[in-house]
Order: C-alpha cells, then sequence, then structure tokens
C-alpha cells in the first residue's frame, strides 16, 4: 500500500504557485494572522511577510515574536490605537517610495475591533492599493459553530465599558432580526451576561466561545437564563477572550417592528419622546425601552421635530 503525500511536500509546490503570483510593489497588504493557534497562517500570507519591506503591528513585541515562530525577520513599526494617523504618514511615505508594507495586528483581522481601519483610510485618501489577505477571525469562526441558523449577523464587538451606556446599546438591538456577535473580556464577561439576559431575556440562546484556537477552547450554547449558571461552575471561565452569540430576535418582534415604527410616527407628533414610547407599549405589548430607543431614532431622522427634553 502507498503511503499517503505528506502535507510538507505538497506544500512546497503549493508555495512555489503562491509565489508565482503578483505582489505589487507601493501596496498596503492587510494580514490577518493567528487568533491563537500559530499555525492558523496563510501561505500567501507568509510568503507576503517575507516579502514585505517592513510590518505595521498593533504590539511590536508580539508581532516579532510571531515572525520569529516563522523564521522571519523584517523592521516593525508600531501602529496602535493611540498613533494610527500619525504612523499612517510614514507608511504612506513609504508606500509611495515604492515599498509593500503588511498591516497586522496582535491577533486575527486588523481594523475588526483592533487597530488598522484608520491607516487602511488614510492610504486609501492617498490614492494607493490596499490588498487583504485573509485569514483567522474570531467572530467568524465563532458564528461557523454555533448552530445559531440565519442568513443574517451584527457584528457589535466590544460593548461600552459604562453600564448604562451598555444597557442602552443591548436595549436598541433586542429586535435586532440577526444573531448578535460581542467580544468581550474575561473580567467583564459576568456582568455583561446579567446585562444580556436583562434585555433580551431567559430564553433566548446565547453562546459562549472562549480561548478559540487554543488548548482550552471552550463553546458553550445555552439560554440567557443558564448563562450565570454555567459561568460560574468553573473559575476559570472567567479567564481568556470571549466571543458571545446572542440568537436573533424572534420573528414575531422583529416583524412587529414596522408597525411600531408606524405607531410612533403618529405619537411623536403629539406627545415627547417618553410618552410616545409608554403609549406604544401599551399598544404592541412589546418593551417600553426597546420602544424608546426607536422613538429615538425616529426623532433623529426627523429634521422639522425638535429634540425632546
Amino acid at each position: 500500500m502507498s503511503q499517503p503525500e505528506s502535507p510538507l511536500l505538497a506544500n512546497a509546490a503549493v508555495m512555489e504557485a503562491v509565489s508565482r503570483q503578483n505582489y505589487p510593489v507601493a501596496t498596503l497588504y492587510v494580514v490577518a494572522t493567528p487568533i491563537g493557534n500559530v499555525c492558523d497562517i496563510s501561505l500567501r500570507a507568509l510568503h507576503l511577510l517575507s516579502l514585505a519591506d517592513a510590518v505595521a503591528c498593533e504590539d511590536t513585541r508580539n508581532t516579532a515574536q510571531l515572525m520569529t515562530r516563522y523564521g522571519l525577520h523584517k523592521p516593525l513599526l508600531a501602529a496602535h490605537q493611540h498613533n494610527e494617523r500619525e504612523v499612517a504618514d510614514k507608511i504612506i511615505a513609504r508606500l509611495q517610495a515604492g515599498e509593500r508594507i503588511a498591516l497586522v495586528s496582535d491577533a486575527g483581522t486588523p481594523g475588526v475591533s483592533d487597530p488598522g481601519a484608520k491607516i487602511v483610510d488614510a492610504v486609501r485618501l492617498a490614492g494607493l492599493q490596499v490588498s487583504p489577505l485573509p485569514g483567522a477571525s474570531a467572530a467568524i469562526s465563532a458564528l461557523s459553530a454555533s448552530g445559531l441558523i440565519h442568513d443574517q449577523f451584527y457584528f457589535v464587538g466590544f460593548l461600552p465599558s459604562k453600564a448604562g451606556q451598555r444597557d442602552t446599546l443591548l436595549q436598541s438591538l433586542t429586535a435586532q432580526a440577526a444573531t448578535l456577535i460581542f467580544y468581550e473580556a474575561p473580567h467583564r464577561i459576568v456582568d455583561s451576561t446579567l446585562a444580556m439576559l436583562a434585555a433580551f431575556g431567559p430564553e433566548r440562546q446565547v453562546v459562549f466561545a472562549r480561548e478559540l484556537t487554543k488548548l482550552f477552547e471552550e463553546i458553550h450554547r445555552c439560554t440567557l437564563a443558564e448563562a450565570a449558571a454555567w459561568l460560574s461552575a468553573d473559575t476559570h471561565r472567567e479567564k481568556g477572550e470571549y466571543v458571545v452569540l446572542i440568537q436573533a430576535a424572534p420573528s414575531a418582534v422583529a416583524d412587529d417592528q414596522p408597525e411600531a415604527r408606524r405607531i410612533l410616527s403618529i405619537l411623536l407628533k403629539e406627545c415627547s419622546v417618553k410618552q410616545a414610547a409608554s403609549l406604544a407599549a401599551q399598544i404592541t405589548g412589546q418593551k417600553k425601552n426597546t420602544l424608546y430607543q426607536l422613538a429615538l431614532e425616529l426623532k433623529d431622522d426627523d429634521p422639522d421635530e425638535d429634540t425632546d427634553q
């Protein structure tokens, strides 16, 4: 019986094909890097990183360690949330001189709840080329393994750190007819989960995806009523970065939105936002907080209306 072909030998042929592809100079390459497992990087990404004149990165120490693991050594440019606009000017100057610059974040895809978007924006406004090298994304990875069946998803990212702002945002999402995707830090996961329970109710399905692609990866699905007990059952669950997915609003809630908008539009002509939301809640049976946020949106959309006090 013949032995199976070695993946390494097969990859050598693939790498030859990769090397024949065109990688234009004067281009910013947005390169996705692993979210945990160092093997989750594309062959194109490795080849481009070997070609790059420099790598703009969120944390030079983290990226230096990652590059070393692949046997790569390149000049690194610190490009974090506090200096994006400044470093963008330096990157643009180097691109105009004909260099290839790779842009990476600490993990995953740059510009998605990570630094990078401002740099890409500046480079495009300067009339220069930007090319993505797709790869790992915590949000999409978690969604693919969630089993939450819906054609649409709504990426929220990190919730506000202040409780009031967080709760207001969650209330505004209660009727969203799409799977909701959040990022959350371990020290806030319990408080955020309790806030989600209050906003979405006990029956909504939630998926916790923790430490994705790493040794202690954990993906758990339950109702929001069961979520706090699951988190507290193991102290390790308050460690590691989280992706949290919330089931889309039931169709009845989502389908009620056009009618709620119609009713609120009528009421807002005679009532304050608060009064309109209260009356609409009595008429439709929907949550007053959800209708209050909807009324605020309608008020903002109407330039002829005065701001409600």
